[in-house]
């Protein structure tokens, strides 16, 4: 008789179980989608880096490259060695390089790695405040003047912060960083 009633609740259990995962998982589903279609919904976007801490921090200061990643490990003089070269690090990047959203989406841009980067919004894509980052291209307008230009400082984000993209208008936006150019994304904004 104990079996049975232990049966019958283990049965019962795993039924409710089941159900509510189904229930969860249309949920979430459900929830998706709506926010595909709701004018307010986030897109996460992450900047990252493989700064090597003990060549940077010799280079820029004490704590200036805070990465904790495995594998984190391009110096410093390799980062302009490869710029220079035309071959920019391609572990310097923002994840994703391209994005569709809705119009009213808030981006949400997080700095996952060990140095500070902008996410600056340019009219095309080029060169940035250090000419020895560039690869050769010309700085462009929205970079020009680095930190002391007011309006690149706002774009600044530090390691493990993150800033918010509001009211992007319907179109396509092109954002890098001022630092390192080559970290690029382009967002259509439906």
């Amino acid at each position: 008789m104990k079996f049975t009633i232990l049966r019958s609740l283990l049965l019962c259990s795993c039924l409710l179980f089941v159900g509510l995962t189904g229930l969860f998982a249309e949920d979430h589903g459900a929830h998706r989608d709506l926010a595909k279609q709701h004018p307010f919904s986030i897109a996460p976007i992450v900047a990252l880096d493989e700064c090597d801490p003990a060549s940077f921090n010799a280079m820029l200061g004490a704590d200036f490259c805070k990465n904790v990643a495995l594998g984190a490990a391009t110096t410093f003089q390799d980062l302009f060695a490869k710029a220079a070269a035309g071959t920019p690090d391609p572990g310097w990047d923002f994840e994703p390089d391209t994005l569709k959203i809705m119009e009213g989406t808030t981006l949400v841009v997080t700095d996952q790695g060990g140095e500070p980067h902008t996410f600056t919004e340019v009219k095309k894509f080029g060169g940035g405040f250090i000419d020895a980052l560039n690869s050769g291209e010309p700085t462009v307008d929205e970079c020009e003047g680095g930190f002391k230009n007011v309006e690149v400082a706002r774009t600044r984000i530090l390691q493990g912060s993150q800033m918010q993209v509001t009211g992007l208008a319907k179109g396509t936006h092109h954002f890098e960083c001022c630092i390192h150019p080559w970290m690029r994304m382009t967002v259509e904004v439906k």
